[in-house]
């Protein structure tokens, strides 16, 4: 997850444009914020825990001043939720320093950290983004060049977004777990997560960050440079599409709403229900509850009402924020008392907050309660940048649909198919990564993964 966001412009206000960027893409993390700017080669970075709006207010932007800024919104899942893994990283090496935000997690991070330490390079954190950062610092090559190398060192998933020499740079894994699309504002050049913050930003679409494509944007514009071959087909998380990305953003092209109401009709046709009302379970499970609803011609009401001020139970860092927040975060109308009710939603995990919607439901008075999910059961781990923590936590791994149907209450529990997913996204089946949904991994993946495995507690 984690969001990243960076623009060369030299007479714009970039801590400002950046600001709004990281705005746009909070959904992909709330643990921390950060923005790094370049004013004539210099480098200042401010960087904290909390969101956006927390972290900056007007008197700090005004200090950030710039010709390049970078950003970055931290959703952890290699090191701990703490200051010292905020992004962008400020990384001092021997050859320069630099700043970088990653989106993703690398999946050989244990060999890299240990090769870095016998080359005698000092790491200060316990994030596998740190590395990255590290291996631009310390290599004597030309910027470029050494972005390149780095790149050919790495394996998993990132998206990147760095900056040093006054330059700003942007790169890609082969695969292309994680989006990353380039934008212009007029003649100026916008790297970014999603597509939504280039709208919010005013910047046109251009195109997408190949995978294994680095970009280099410096005052004399833009380059790219093929630095690794991409695979063969491409592997684009798929719980993007169905969960992480903004409804209003494109991925490679798709506009993820557009997906997600597909994925309600098609849901509504491998499971249909007789019902009196369609609820999302918001705000993810909106768009699929929409196509659900018109593609049986149930009244689609907005029964649950969302806290906005909750932020996403999921990306919590600990089970007991994320228990406490399902029960802030949501609350029925009276609407639903003594009606059959279908619930659509995304995704089921742990289950945690499901399982309270349901019960919250039964009693406002609902006579039946019936779930429905615009995915397959999730029962993979992801080494790519979700932290779907231990598979031992997912439902959709050790039980059956009709056992997980028990465990939440409901009155009847469906999934959409694996079919029905892709064909959704209008994507093959090839270009996806689906490994959280089959285990079938695109890369070599570590017979152990935690989170918090280079954190000195982990260690002992």
């Amino acid at each position: 997850m984690c969001g990243v966001f960076g623009v060369h412009a030299a007479d714009r206000d970039v801590a400002r444009l950046a600001y709004f960027g990281l705005f746009a893409l909070q959904h992909r993390g709330q643990e921390s914020a950060g923005i790094a700017v370049s004013e004539d080669g210099r480098l200042t970075a401010l960087r904290d825990v909390g969101l956006v709006s927390q972290v900056f207010d007007e008197q700090k932007l005004h200090g950030l001043r710039g010709q390049v800024a970078i950003g970055h919104n931290r959703y952890s899942t290699t090191g701990s939720s703490g200051w010292a893994n905020a992004q962008p990283l400020i990384q001092h090496g021997r050859a320069r320093t630099v700043a970088l935000g990653h989106n993703g997690n690398l999946v050989n991070a244990t060999e890299l950290r240990e090769e870095l330490r016998a080359e005698g390079i000092r790491l200060g954190s316990t994030s596998d983004s740190e590395l990255i950062a590290a291996l631009l610092a310390s290599d004597d090559a030309p910027l470029e060049d050494a972005a390149a190398a780095a790149m050919r060192r790495l394996d998993g998933a990132y998206s990147v977004v760095a900056l040093s020499e006054g330059t700003l740079l942007a790169f890609r894994d082969p695969h292309g777990f994680r989006p990353l699309v380039l934008g212009k504002i007029h003649d100026d050049w916008v790297v970014a997560s999603e597509t939504c913050a280039l709208d919010l930003v005013g910047a046109e679409y251009v195109r997408d960050v190949e995978p294994g494509e680095l970009v280099v944007v410096g005052d004399d514009g833009l380059r790219s440079r093929r630095a690794l071959e991409p695979t063969d087909s491409g592997a684009l998380c798929i719980f993007e599409f169905f969960y992480l990305a903004r409804p209003d953003t494109s991925l490679d092209g798709v506009e993820v709403h557009g997906a997600r109401v597909r994925m309600g009709e098609r849901l509504a046709q491998e499971s249909p229900v007789e019902a009196d009302l369609v609820l999302p379970i918001p705000d993810s499970g909106t768009p699929a509850a929409i196509g659900f609803a018109r593609a049986l011609g149930i009244p689609f009401s907005e029964g649950l009402i969302k806290n906005r001020y909750v932020g996403r139970t999921f990306i919590q860092p600990d089970q007991e924020m994320r228990q406490q927040g399902a029960r802030l975060k949501y609350h029925p109308v009276a609407e639903v008392a003594g009606k059959r009710v279908v619930a659509v939603d995304d995704s089921i995990i742990r289950g945690t907050t499901t399982r309270q919607i349901v019960k919250m439901l039964f009693d406002a008075g609902a006579a039946e309660v019936h779930v429905r999910i615009s995915s397959p059961p999730v029962i993979g781990q992801c080494f790519y940048g979700i932290d779907l923590a231990d598979p031992a936590e997912m439902v959709g791994s050790h039980m059956t649909v009709d056992e997980i149907c028990e465990h939440i209450g409901a009155t009847s529990l469906a999934y959409l198919s694996h079919e029905g997913l892709v064909e959704s996204t209008q994507r093959p089946a090839s270009s996806l990564c689906r490994a959280c949904l089959t285990r079938d991994y695109p890369t070599q993946v570590p017979a152990e993964h935690a989170k918090l495995r280079f954190e000195p507690a982990a260690r002992a």
